[in-house]
């Protein structure tokens, strides 16, 4: 520092630093939620989906929490699901919903925020 130059307040970080770091570093946490209805091959096919992406797109940064409307109808309403499978992306923020098996790759990365439309 030069006499007579400002001295400028060093600022922590904020929340959002540290969410735009951890996002562009590819560690953020995500924490998944899949609506299913029972053993249906929809839900099966959706969680097998779900579960190779995550393996290829987030190595060891997911959770998956499987919630079976067949044997807990109520808990649908919590995340406003109308149909199913339902896939919530409840973090990183903001919350994402796809409806579907997950088979449209791109679609599911796109809708997770992991990749721009047209990119993957």
């Amino acid at each position: 520092m030069t006499p007579g130059s400002p001295v400028v307040p060093v600022q922590p970080p904020t929340t959002l630093d540290v969410e735009l770091v951890e996002q562009a570093a590819g560690t953020e946490e995500f924490h998944l939620r899949l609506y299913v209805a029972g053993a249906s091959p929809k839900s099966l096919e959706a969680f097998n989906n779900l579960r190779k992406l995550c393996e290829t797109h987030l190595a060891s940064r997911y959770e998956i929490e499987i919630v079976d409307l067949l044997e807990h109808p109520r808990l649908a309403r919590g995340d406003e699901i109308v149909a199913i499978p339902t896939l919530v992306r409840q973090l990183p923020a903001p919350m994402r919903k796809i409806i579907g098996d997950l088979s449209d790759t791109e679609r599911v990365l796109v809708g997770l925020q992991l990749a721009p439309k047209g990119l993957t």
